[in-house]
């Protein structure tokens, strides 16, 4: 896991509430039905200024640590926001130090080994730690690059 300064985008795009226990359950897991919709064909064909034709995925809200809820939003980066379609939320994703790691393979489950690295790491008392702030996925053709907020140095 190296270190970047992460920039700030804009993402528009569906969202959801939910917590890492509740999708391990797929009775009550959120985010299969959200990718199913963010993923339909068309699904963003009417959302102006698209920066590219990636899926972005914002994990924000946090309601404490890893364990706890937050709230995802899968969508587009635009360069502004005019007015939203409707049923989507807008994010702003802040420019911060955030620990960049790499899904490549098979999906859901290298997205899946990344994340679960980075909860080993959160564990451990790794350094530098999550900021439990707003972390960044970012969905294309070679695989994802995941984002994470860390703490600033001191």
């Amino acid at each position: 896991m190296n270190i970047v300064d992460r920039p700030e985008v804009l993402v528009v795009g569906f969202a959801v509430r939910t917590a890492n226990a509740d999708e391990s359950d797929p009775a009550r897991a959120r985010l299969p039905v959200l990718w199913a919709r963010a993923g339909a064909p068309g699904a963003f064909a009417h959302v102006p200024g698209k920066v590219d034709e990636s899926l972005y995925a914002v994990l924000t809200d946090y309601e404490s640590d890893h364990h706890g809820a937050y709230t995802q939003v899968v969508g587009v980066a635009v360069r502004a926001v005019a007015a939203l379609p409707e049923g989507m939320v807008a994010v702003r994703v802040p420019g911060v130090p955030a620990m960049r790691l790499e899904a490549r393979g098979p999906m859901p489950d290298a997205l899946v080994e990344c994340w679960q690295q980075v909860w080993k790491h959160t564990e451990s008392g790794g350094a530098p730690p999550r900021a439990f702030t707003t972390d960044l996925e970012i969905h294309h053709r070679g695989g994802a690059d995941i984002y994470v907020a860390v703490l600033p140095p001191r």
